[in-house]
């Protein structure tokens, strides 16, 4: 849902250093779909898991760093 959100407000952020966190989490939602999609099928030889828990990891590390950038009214890196 907030990738929706994230897409359709999108053209109120340009410019605007939210434009940044807009990319961030679009970014996050489709990069940590695909490495769900991969560890998912990666299961079946057990090297799925190590592909979800990473994946796992990578997605709570976006979202905190996101977080402590928006709270400070930072933008996220390039």
């Amino acid at each position: 849902m907030a990738v929706i959100i994230n897409y359709v407000k999108k053209e109120e952020a340009a410019g605007t250093w939210l434009e940044s966190h807009f990319r961030w989490q679009i970014r996050t939602f489709w990069f940590g779909l695909l490495w769900g999609v991969i560890g998912a099928i990666l299961l079946l030889v057990i090297v799925g898991w190590f592909v979800l828990m990473a994946d796992a990891i990578w997605i709570i590390y976006r979202v905190v760093k996101g977080w402590l950038n928006l709270a400070g009214n930072r933008p996220m890196p390039a």
